[in-house]
């Protein structure tokens, strides 16, 4: 029974896993490595590249320094409204990335509630990085905090009080108790929102305007290849995406080895 549960398991990954990514590279290389290269090198698919890595270069240190503020706050303080940070923390989990990007649209876009002052003093966060920053930076948001919160309250704050008797300042409690405890985790989750970053489409796709060679990141300009009909084009730039997934995947599974 276990030798036929184990295959079964393995056949299915084979099947739902190995298979697609083996074909999206079977693909992208169908036509040899110099079409491979040209469509990577291609001046829309590296401002697509460009777009993406900057957007996770921005959005991913905010959202780690905002994981550990909210997971410190509701582990180690209590104060009214701790519960409902705690369910803000998931908001993002429950509401589709499409619904969040109208949203950001509807308020901030140029006949929305905040756009007409933001159109007046000559800011533009629709269509632009900017937006695609925000929408990003909401659906990654619980990533960290979701992955450092239970070993923090797991941990209690015993060691924190006991620093604070000896006389040590708030950030060396932080760099020197809290933060060695916490690393694994924090890597972890760091990695969990650098995949989710790169990999966002729905939210994206609302705010960024599709504008190609401008605001189109990585998966959006994926869609956009196929849609020209251009599918080795297509699978050479879903690769790339491919790559960072099984880098994520491999440093995730390393972090995850520490973290236990």
């Amino acid at each position: 029974m276990p030798r036929l549960l184990i295959g079964l398991a393995v056949a299915l990954t084979a099947l739902l896993v190995v298979a697609p990514l083996a074909f999206i590279f079977a693909q992208a290389f169908s036509q040899g490595w110099r079409v491979y290269a040209e469509n990577i090198s291609h001046p829309d698919t590296l401002h697509a590249i460009w777009l993406t890595s900057i957007t996770a270069i921005i959005v991913v240190p905010l959202n780690v320094a905002f994981g550990v503020a909210a997971a410190w706050a509701v582990a180690k303080h209590r104060f009214p409204g701790r519960g409902l940070l705690v369910t803000m923390i998931e908001i993002p989990f429950s509401v589709s990335p499409i619904i969040a990007g109208i949203c950001y649209l509807l308020l901030y876009g140029r006949q929305g509630l905040l756009g007409p002052w933001l159109q007046d003093n000559d800011f533009q966060l629709m269509f632009a990085l900017p937006g695609i920053v925000l929408v990003t930076m909401f659906v990654t948001s619980p990533f960290v905090a979701r992955e450092v919160l239970p070993l923090m309250q797991a941990q209690g704050s015993e060691q924190e009080q006991a620093a604070v008797t000896l006389g040590a300042s708030g950030w060396q409690i932080f760099t020197r108790v809290t933060l060695p405890n916490i690393k694994w985790a924090l890597l972890y989750g760091a990695v969990l929102c650098t995949a989710r970053a790169v990999g966002e489409f729905g939210g994206v796709s609302v705010v960024s305007g599709n504008i190609r060679g401008q605001t189109n990141t990585l998966p959006l300009h994926v869609e956009l290849l196929f849609n020209d009909l251009n599918a080795v084009g297509a699978f050479a730039a879903a690769s790339t995406l491919t790559l960072i997934a099984l880098i994520a995947l491999v440093v995730k599974a390393v972090l995850e080895g520490r973290k236990d």
